[in-house]
């Protein structure tokens, strides 16, 4: 591969990164969040429950920032807190699936469609090398996250 072609692979990853923050963040203007508060949901959908530090971990938000985001999705019903049985000092945040889903499924109804018909006009082949190129996109992102926190 010549350096035109990295460079224009990378200009439009670029391009990517960049057209994929400003939908999210009219997705999360459309379900009354902010763009990181939406994507902070989109741990918990994957994740699920999980301690108040664990989420602050994840998302690299302090203890009182958590606190505040958990209090903004409380209002909105997308999660409920819970205290530890061992510990009352250990909060749980439990995600409240369906009305995270009924807030976010009809926003990207038809991106996902549009997502899904791109896919499968790819053939096999041309999925494994697309699959090859995000799982090590993937790792190198969260090798640069780690070294950049100090993990």
């Amino acid at each position: 591969m010549d350096n035109d072609e990295i460079k224009r692979i990378r200009k439009l990853s670029q391009q990517y990164a960049y057209d994929s923050i400003q939908m999210h963040e009219a997705i999360a203007l459309k379900a009354g969040l902010s763009g990181t508060d939406h994507k902070y949901l989109g741990f918990l959908i994957v994740k699920g429950q999980m301690t108040a530090g664990e989420l602050s971990k994840l998302t690299g938000l302090t203890t009182g920032a958590i606190t505040g985001l958990i209090d903004r999705f409380e209002k909105k019903k997308l999660v409920k807190r819970q205290f530890a049985k061992d510990d009352r000092r250990k909060v749980i945040i439990n995600p409240n699936i369906k009305n995270i889903m009924a807030l976010l499924e009809p926003l990207f109804r038809e991106f996902g469609k549009k997502s899904e018909e791109l896919i499968a006009s790819f053939s096999s082949k041309e999925i494994k090398i697309i699959e090859t190129y995000f799982l090590k996109a993937i790792e190198i992102m969260n090798e640069t996250t780690n070294k950049l926190n100090n993990r």
